[in-house]
Order: structure tokens, then C-alpha cells, then sequence
């Protein structure tokens, strides 16, 4: 008997999810806890595992539509893997060697272009890329282990045969915005729009940090069983900065202004589906491991698209670092409703002056973007120059001075 497959309840306040991707083909037998597809909604993606071991038997939402909570988007049949059942056993009948057409000139070409089946490529989707002279070798496959399809070949011949403009090579593809694209772009348009946006530049050597990093790696690394990275010199360094200027944490609600006394950091992070902040809670409690290992752990969570809206809520300040891209310089955008936002950048050898003498120093440039009407422009640049200090001298952060 069919099992129904419903939008399950992601959080409170939502109501409606959109169909990221299927993992799974009709027809697909599937163990238990394997992932059908992928939910998301305009905070973060979750995975719809499979209620138990058995086969996708239809789907009534496609990818790249919208379902409301509790809402059927699937049928599902439990059982046990047997010769009846799972893509296996409706892949057997293709198995068989395709019958040649009929011999003439114009069939001889295609018969030579079919791709062996085997491998990743299954028989039917050989079959249908050799009648139609294309390499199945070439197409994305989707299903398990990244086998290509029948599906994918047509799919592929559908996109292939959609008009296009006239001149070879110029193309044109149109995709739905995904709802968590979809609220960044809403966000970073609000955030333009109500806040007084002003940035400030600084710049920082980055010898001190590099020095005491090669210093102790290894002893970190085999202590913790992680490295010692750069961001958690900096999550430690805003922490002891917003402490030294609390106002650049307020936030601005109606007219009131509200200050805390914890600092909730998030580190903008790239996950498979766009840009994610997850939110370090009470970072002023954290260790350098213990900031290390939260930051590994949420990047992990984003490439797989586990990131939870619990991870994301909240937040006093926000890092991002534009540096792992190869950012020399950027003006970041305040994420609502808080009032600053720090950007990192690569970090490049350059040559300054120091003690009146031209030396080459690995150098980073920093930009704070604030809100102006919470943040003063002496606050904002007295924090940054504050972060320099520390930065420039690591040791700082272990003797609180």
C-alpha cells in the first residue's frame, strides 16, 4: 500500500516550501532514511528522507515548484528489494542489446554513435543518446552514484531544442530564484533602502597572526584534531572590540535602541544553495577551538544543505570574508537588523613603511560597513582600528588588554 509523502513542518512561522531537487527517480527503490529530495524555504533547505526502505512511486511536485506544509508530493511504496521491484529490476529489460534498425545509409551513422551501455550510463539512456547521435558520456546524470538517465538524455535534448538566438553559442537559460536567493536579494535591497549605510577602510598586517599560526599548528591540530584558521582571530578580535564599543552591536527597534550583553556572531558562509550566516552564540564564551570547530561544522552543514533555521536566527554582528574568493577590496552590506558587518579580504604581500624603512608585509584590507544611525562615524572607525590593534598583535586577545 502507498505511503503519501507531505511537506513536513520546517518552523513556525512557514507555510509554504519549494522543491529544490528530486534525488530520487520514479521507480527508484530506495533504503530506509535516504533522501527523496530537497526542501527549501526562504531561510535555509532541508532533506525529505524516505519514510522506509521501498520505491518512489510517483511525484506529483515537480522541482522548482512551491508546496504548502502538509501538502502531497509524492507516493511512496514500502518493501523489501526484490526482483520486482527498484530501478534495478526495471533497468533489467533495457539490458538486452538494443535491436538494430533496419540496415541502410542513413541508420548506420547512429547504430556507430550509440555509447557502450554500461558503466554510469544506463542501457535505456544509451540507447536513446545513440538514436539521437549524442554522448551520453556528456550529460549530468541524476541518479544514484550520478548514472545517466533516459530522463537526463531527454532532458537534455529538450534544452538543446528550445529556440534560441540565431547565432551558434549565444544561449540563454532561465531558472526560478530559489526562495533563499530570493529573500537575499529582498534583504540586501531593504538593507540599502532603510538603513544609513556608510563604510571605513583600515588595513592590517597579518605577520603577527601567521607567525603564531605556523608556530603552533601542529600542536593545535593535534590537540583538537583541527587547524588554526584566521577566522577565529578575528571572531575573538570582534568580540573585544564591540565590548570596547558596544554601540556598533545596538540595533534600532522603532525608537528605541537595543544593546546586549552577549555577542552573537555570524560568519557568512557559501552553501549549495547561496550565501548562509550561521550564528555563533555567546562567542564571547568561546575558545579558539571551540570557534574553530563551530565554523567547520556549519560549513559542512551549508555544502550538504543542512543548515537549520535555528542555526541562522539571531546574530549581533556579522563577518564575512569576500579573501577566500580572492577579494582585494569591498564594500559588505549590513544584514538587517543589526548595524555592522566586517569584510575580510585576501590577504597580499605588500610594502609599507615601518620604522621609516620600506619592508614587504603580508597586508589585508578591512572594511566596516555600519548604519549611521546607530553607529557615529568616530565609533566605527575607533572599532576598526580597534580590531587592527588586535590583529597586529594576536597576543592581545589571550591577555584581554
Amino acid at each position: 500500500m502507498s505511503v503519501e509523502i507531505i511537506v513536513p513542518s520546517v518552523g513556525e512561522s512557514i507555510s509554504e516550501v519549494f522543491i529544490g531537487e528530486w534525488y530520487v527517480q520514479e521507480g527508484t527503490w530506495v533504503e530506509a532514511d535516504t533522501n527523496l529530495a530537497g526542501l527549501e524555504t526562504d531561510k535555509a533547505t532541508f532533506d525529505l528522507p524516505a519514510p522506509t526502505a521501498g520505491v518512489l512511486k510517483s511525484i506529483s511536485k515537480k522541482a522548482g515548484e512551491a508546496a504548502a506544509v502538509g501538502e502531497v508530493i509524492a507516493l511512496f511504496e514500502p518493501g523489501e528489494k526484490s526482483g520486482s521491484n527498484g530501478a534495478e529490476a526495471k533497468a533489467a529489460p533495457a539490458e538486452k542489446p538494443a535491436e538494430k534498425p533496419a540496415s541502410t545509409a542513413a541508420s548506420k551513422p547512429t547504430e556507430q554513435a550509440a555509447p557502450a551501455a554500461g558503466g554510469h550510463v544506463m542501457p535505456a539512456a544509451a540507447r536513446v543518446a545513440g538514436q539521437n547521435q549524442v554522448r551520453a558520456e556528456d550529460v549530468a546524470g541524476s541518479g544514484p552514484g550520478g548514472r545517466v538517465l533516459k530522463e537526463d538524455v531527454q532532458r537534455s535534448l529538450t534544452v538543446a531544442s528550445t529556440p534560441r538566438a540565431e547565432i551558434a553559442g549565444r544561449e540563454e537559460l532561465r531558472k526560478p530564484m530559489s526562495p533563499i536567493r530570493q529573500t537575499i536579494a529582498r534583504r540586501l535591497v531593504e538593507a540599502q533602502h532603510n538603513a544609513a549605510l556608510l563604510t571605513t577602510f583600515n588595513e592590517v598586517d597579518m605577520s603577527g597572526i601567521k607567525q603564531l599560526r605556523e608556530a603552533y599548528q601542529d600542536s593545535f591540530q593535534k590537540k583538537y584534531g583541527i587547524k588554526l584558521g584566521f577566522m577565529s582571530f578575528f571572531v575573538r578580535a570582534v568580540v573585544d572590540a564591540l565590548n570596547q564599543y558596544p554601540q556598533v552591536g545596538a540595533q534600532i527597534d522603532g525608537n528605541q535602541l537595543i544593546y546586549r550583553n552577549f555577542c552573537d556572531i555570524g560568519v557568512a558562509i557559501g552553501g549549495g544553495k547561496g550565501l548562509v550566516v550561521p550564528v555563533l552564540r555567546n562567542a564571547e564564551r568561546m575558545s579558539f577551538a571551540e570557534i574553530e570547530l563551530a565554523i567547520v561544522s556549519y560549513a559542512q552543514k551549508a555544502k550538504e544543505n543542512k543548515i537549520s533555521l535555528d542555526d541562522l536566527e539571531g546574530g549581533t554582528f556579522t563577518i564575512t570574508n569576500g579573501g577566500v574568493y580572492g577579494s582585494l577590496l569591498s564594500t559588505p552590506i549590513v544584514n538587517p537588523p543589526q548595524s555592522g558587518v566586517l569584510g575580510m579580504h585576501g590577504i597580499f604581500d605588500r610594502p609599507i613603511a615601518v620604522n621609516g624603512e620600506v619592508v614587504i608585509r603580508p597586508m589585508m584590507y578591512l572594511a566596516l560597513t555600519y548604519d549611521h544611525r546607530v553607529v557615529d562615524g568616530r565609533e566605527a572607525v575607533s572599532f576598526l582600528r580597534r580590531i587592527k590593534e588586535t590583529i597586529e598583535q594576536p597576543t592581545r586577545l589571550i591577555l584581554e588588554v
